[in-house]
């Protein structure tokens, strides 16, 4: 590798258009899985019954994310810095959340389905636990929100903790023994708690409850993220060599995601249960691996929308659900048929208005706070290279 590549590796520049266009692609693929509970066109069923797996996109993102975040303050420092970090965290995350939590709770006209779960799960991001879809469906998309939290307030303590002991490079076998533990905790599951349950009209809802949304089922995504953060901080020799094959191990990639789409055909299956998430996981993981090193074709793309979009992404996930049922029922009202395309391009364009207005209102003045307070207590205002548009 010439020695232009070479530093063009180890010297990102503060933004990576690609995982801008990563978080736009994600969001979207979740935003269209979820515009088929409202009455949508028939010919979306399809190309969007694999947008579930955009959540798990994001959990590659934010682990990537975070962890090269705070894998580079050990790197440089050799300790963690937990006070900034949960500064930074609580006005990046809770302002606006709090702001659709109080729509979904003072406004029922707001609310997609009948039933809230009670407001203290909301409130302790434990609302993942338990969740019943049949009785309290609403606003049931911040599950994913319960998981990256319950992530955030534990990885920086465990990464600590691992400092403290002196664990070093034995550390890194932690990945593979939580990514083996989750196949074999799904595996239980599904077989002792799951799988009896097989005659019961409410299947569906014991499996969500059991599998998809407790985090421990969950972190297939988040340990790939991780694990990409720990080679490339740690193994810049790693970070060389997928810089030097970035569009293949994209296509790779690609490839693994194609396999997943045939494997979760049949989301409540246990081979889907099993093994559809770390195969998802796997696949994203390689793709936002390859999407950040320069050689990759998709980091040299620019784009304002996707910029825009990316920006934006976190406070349409918050608000998509309610803004689309309010959409249609005030645009249903005046005659444009529900099930219409023209009706979905007018939920996209109001969902991203309103994430627009709540960035404006809400995210921004919440940030300067935050940059207020880092400022007074001598953390460092601005965020570093590998937080971008954290979530």
């Amino acid at each position: 590798m010439s020695t232009r590549s070479r530093n063009a590796v180890h010297a990102l520049p503060q933004k990576i258009a690609a995982l801008d266009h990563l978080r736009a692609f994600a969001i979207f693929f979740v935003f269209y899985y979820h515009y088929r509970i409202f009455p949508h066109p028939e010919w979306l069923d399809t190309p969007a019954r694999f947008g579930w797996t955009g959540v798990d996109l994001f959990f590659v993102l934010s682990g990537y994310l975070i962890a090269g975040q705070l894998f580079k303050e050990v790197a440089d420092t050799g300790t963690v810095k937990l006070k900034p970090f949960y500064i930074k965290r609580f006005f990046r995350i809770v302002p606006p959340y709090l702001l659709v939590l109080a729509l979904y709770f003072f406004l029922p006209v707001f609310r997609e389905k009948e039933m809230l779960p009670p407001l203290w799960k909301f409130l302790t991001f434990t609302q993942n636990f338990g969740l019943n879809l049949k009785t309290h469906g609403t606003f049931s998309h911040a599950w994913s929100l319960c998981v990256e939290e319950q992530f955030y307030l534990l990885f920086p303590c465990l990464l600590a903790l691992l400092l403290y002991v002196k664990a070093g490079r034995k550390a890194f076998w932690l990945i593979p023994v939580l990514f083996a533990g989750g196949l074999a905790c799904r595996w239980w599951i599904y077989n002792v708690l799951v799988a009896p349950a097989g005659d019961d009209p409410n299947f569906w809802v014991i499996w969500y409850r059991a599998i998809y949304y407790p985090v421990y089922n969950r972190l297939d995504g988040l340990l790939a993220g991780v694990a990409i953060a720990a080679l490339f901080q740690f193994r810049p020799l790693a970070k060389e060599w997928v810089n030097r094959y970035a569009n293949g191990l994209f296509a790779v990639g690609l490839a693994l995601l194609t396999a997943a789409w045939f494997v979760t055909e049949n989301s409540f299956s246990p081979v889907s249960t099993v093994y559809g998430f770390p195969l998802v996981s796997a696949g994203y993981g390689a793709i936002v691996a390859a999407a950040v090193c320069p050689r990759c074709w998709l980091y040299r793309v620019h784009s304002r929308a996707t910029a825009l979009i990316a920006a934006l992404s976190y406070a349409i996930y918050l608000s998509h659900k309610g803004v689309i049922h309010v959409t249609q029922d005030l645009l249903g009202g005046l005659g444009l048929a529900k099930n219409s395309g023209w009706m979905m391009l007018c939920c996209t364009l109001t969902c991203i208005l309103a994430a627009w207005l709540i960035r404006l209102l809400v995210e921004k003045p919440a940030l300067r706070i935050r940059d207020r307070v880092l400022s007074r207590s001598g953390g460092a205002v601005r965020p570093p290279v590998s937080q971008q548009q954290a979530a």
